[in-house]
């Protein structure tokens, strides 16, 4: 019998990703970066904020950081 061993955190998923005490995900949300000239202000502003992970990518990304 050969066991499989540890399962490896991927440290791309733990920077990323931030796990609440209740057990959600966080993340930051995109567009931010560059070309903000043309966004208005209140845009830039929601745009810093944080946002919760979609229901459907939270499996994929528990199991990616599973010591988190």
């Amino acid at each position: 019998m050969a066991s499989n061993g540890k399962t490896k955190t991927r440290k791309a998923v733990t920077k990323r990703f931030k796990k609440t005490g209740t057990g959600k995900l966080l993340r930051r949300k995109q567009g931010k970066r560059h070309l903000a000239e043309c966004k208005n202000r209140k845009r830039k502003r929601n745009l810093g904020k944080v946002a919760v992970v979609a229901a459907a990518d939270v499996p994929r990304l528990l199991k990616c950081m599973p010591h988190a």
